[in-house]
């Protein structure tokens, strides 16, 4: 009889970007709000991130937030009509995303989710004018890296869960959990609480991603939906230090050189080999922070034969050579 040799396990690519990226979710606080009662969300001003320091310092990504009781509209821009949410639904919302959230669409908003958070007593916040109650679970998700194209892209600017939808019962069940440890405050909460909306962001995605919303969108997500554009991310990921070519990473495609080029800008918004040095020097951070790797090793695991071509590209890419970043990224100002 004989045997099948093992299949070679491809990465994951969406677990390769979380594990290297190092995305950090965080529970906020949970409101309490009773009608009539209206918050905005402005649209934040997009950051130019041109120091180094303003690179690794801690910085939202999105912000999430579940219905546990009760009933209000959402208003999102960019769509005409507000959305009715009801006890159960979550929704995620890109960095950027203005959003009004109230009771009734006559409501006027008076008052900013910033202005409600600082209010929070015990990660509880109460707003309102006394009548019917709704209650809120917030959270947010922030970054710690240098260049995050890749999460930018992954997320879209607005994601809508049911609760009436069949594959979200994890993602509720993640939610019911975060909203109570974020109640009771016990020892250990804030790691706990950071954990389970962790848990949560991949699960929203997941049902984003099951709702087939996912290979609709243009950016990332939509580039692992195209069957070629999603061969070439997938080998990327798989193979950091092969020296990729726009003609190698075509051939992974299965397509041309230029129709590579073009659709692959048109969906992730730079070119192949752009993406190509960007995510060897997100690899290269992870590898420098182990501190048991010479720099001549971090340089051959991601692709550079010599120390000096890689410490070149790593100082474009984030700003500062390995060295300056091992010692300002370690231990920020």
């Amino acid at each position: 009889m004989s045997i099948r040799p093992k299949e070679e396990v491809k990465l994951d690519t969406i677990t390769d970007i979380f594990r290297t990226m190092h995305v950090t979710a965080f529970g906020q606080h949970r409101l309490e709000a009773t009608a009539p009662w209206g918050l905005i969300q402005e649209k934040q001003a997009e950051e130019k991130v041109t120091s180094f320091d303003k690179k690794i310092s801690p910085t939202d990504l999105a912000h999430f937030a579940m219905l546990s009781r009760g009933n209000c509209w959402l208003s999102v821009e960019g769509i005409p009509e507000p959305i009715p949410l009801t006890g159960g639904d979550c929704f995620l919302l890109a960095r950027g995303t203005s959003i009004v959230l109230r009771d009734s669409p006559r409501t006027r908003p008076r008052c900013s989710f910033r202005e409600i958070g600082a209010r929070a007593n015990n990660n509880v916040a109460h707003y309102g004018g006394g009548g019917a109650p709704t209650t809120i679970v917030c959270g947010s998700l922030s970054f710690d890296r240098a260049s995050l194209k890749p999460i930018t892209q992954l997320l879209p600017s607005f994601i809508l869960i049911k609760a009436d939808q069949a594959h979200t019962l994890a993602l509720h069940d993640t939610m019911q959990a975060l909203a109570s440890e974020m109640a009771e405050q016990a020892p250990g909460s804030e790691v706990v609480a950071t954990r389970l909306a962790e848990v949560l962001f991949i699960q929203a995605l997941r049902a984003h991603i099951a709702s087939g919303e996912g290979r609709r969108n243009k950016g990332w997500l939509r580039g692992i939906f195209d069957p070629q554009i999603g061969s070439a991310l997938s080998a990327i990921h798989d193979r950091v230090n092969t020296p990729w070519t726009v003609e190698s990473l075509a051939e992974a495609a299965g397509m041309s050189r230029s129709a590579l080029a073009v659709r692959f800008k048109e969906l992730l918004g730079q070119t192949p080999l752009e993406y190509v040095t960007e995510w060897r020097m997100q690899k290269a951070m992870q590898f420098l922070q182990q501190r048991d790797k010479k720099l001549i090793d971090v340089a051959r695991s991601v692709g550079y034969e010599s120390d000096a071509a890689f410490s070149k590209a790593f100082k474009r890419v984030v700003g500062a050579n390995p060295g300056e970043y091992l010692k300002r990224g370690l231990h920020p100002r």
